[in-house]
């Protein structure tokens, strides 16, 4: 029976939707695959008695029956599934868990080993996303929103005043109007600052390097594998220096140049923010922190407010991004070229509804990639 029972677990077919076409054509799914497919990526779960129902008596994939299914499950409370699994894997999220800031910047941030101001800043992001899904409202207000969630330690952590997480509790939130538009949204709240930083400084390289992954779906290719370290900037001959000026005198190679050119202004479009994601106006060396830079060689910026303004400039193409990040989540495969028309009618949809939320769920429901199967064993003998 362990033998069993191990071999079912070990089993492909148990770990993954499994779907086995007949053509060498993408086919439509039948009932009961839809109706897994849509539970999957809305509810994180098998399949309710009601989509079963309908997949028995084959309705669910008549596209009336399926819209009214599709605003069934966003009202539902297993949507909360989607809010806390999406956002987190498209923002990357689970790289907070592993941060470990050290020095002045960090006191407070763990208590007896335990990352219970992570775990606070964790759940800002998170719950911005579920409010603008529930609300219906545009995703652009995930870049720059009317309002944010705060507890009492975020509150405290973010006007710089001394932090005690003190043991496990529940967090509590407060939604509050976001008056300074230096904080809120998924890119200056301190989650995404800490994590993409280093134990004591900033990483400008990491933080563009996440921008352009996240924001523009447009990761860069690897560094080269020789590459030397950045110096430390402290007790040599750069520690009078900025990041910006170590980080220019170290990027001399012509096989640099062009990624860093890419990422760089956004990663120094955070530079005021420090290694836990608090404002900063000055490095420790009394340096002016510069945060100046220019967006697609179009959008010139000064500090990170100008640069969320520049990204909303276009707005379409983080609409793009975002809904390849949807529907790559939606599958559980990359994106090909094959799913290009997808992706444009869903951005179409967004721009004539305002880019709200809820329509670039239901696109990505019912675009014909979700909607359809390969054959997944003539792909692996192909391969």
């Amino acid at each position: 029976m362990k033998q069993t029972a191990s071999a079912v677990l070990a089993s492909p077919r148990f770990l993954y939707l499994y779907e086995l076409g007949v053509d060498e054509k993408a086919q439509p799914l039948d009932d009961f695959e839809l109706a897994s497919r849509l539970s999957f990526f809305l509810w994180g779960s098998i399949p309710d008695k009601k989509l079963l129902e309908l997949a028995g008596a084959g309705r669910l994939s008549d596209p009336a029956e399926l819209r009214r299914q599709i605003d069934r499950m966003l009202n539902d409370r297993k949507l909360k599934r989607f809010c806390d699994a999406f956002p987190a894997q498209w923002l990357q999220l689970e790289r907070i868990i592993s941060s470990r800031p050290t020095g002045k910047a960090a006191r407070g941030f763990t208590v007896n080993g335990r990352y219970r101001a992570s775990m606070h800043m964790m759940a800002e992001p998170l719950l911005l996303f579920e409010a603008c899904l529930v609300e219906n409202r545009s995703i652009l207000e995930l870049i720059d929103p009317p309002f944010s969630y705060r507890s009492d330690l975020l509150k405290n952590w973010m006007g710089g005043g001394r932090v005690n997480p003190g043991p496990p509790k529940v967090m509590t939130f407060s939604r509050v109007p976001n008056t300074d538009r230096r904080e809120g949204g998924v890119i200056t709240n301190p989650a995404v600052l800490t994590m993409t930083s280093g134990a004591d400084e900033t990483k400008p390289i990491t933080r563009g390097a996440w921008v352009a992954t996240v924001i523009f779906n447009a990761p860069p290719d690897p560094p080269p594998g020789d590459v030397p370290p950045l110096p430390a900037g402290k007790g040599d001959d750069t520690e009078h220096l900025t990041l910006r000026e170590r980080l220019d005198a170290h990027s001399t190679r012509e096989d640099c140049r062009a990624c860093h050119a890419k990422i760089d202004p956004y990663g120094f479009a955070l530079e005021n923010y420090g290694p836990t994601g608090r404002w900063r106006d000055n490095y420790e060396n009394g340096r002016g922190v510069d945060a100046s830079g220019e967006l697609f060689r179009t959008h010139a910026f000064d500090d990170p407010v100008e640069f969320k303004d520049a990204i909303l400039a276009e707005k379409d193409r983080f609409a793009r991004a975002f809904a390849e990040h949807m529907l790559s989540y939606a599958l559980g495969r990359e994106l090909s070229v094959a799913d290009s028309p997808a992706i444009d009618d869903i951005v179409k949809a967004a721009v004539n509804d305002d880019y709200k939320l809820r329509t670039i769920v239901k696109a990505v429901a019912t675009s014909p990639p979700l909607l359809e199967k390969g054959n997944p064993e003539r792909t692996l003998k192909a391969d």
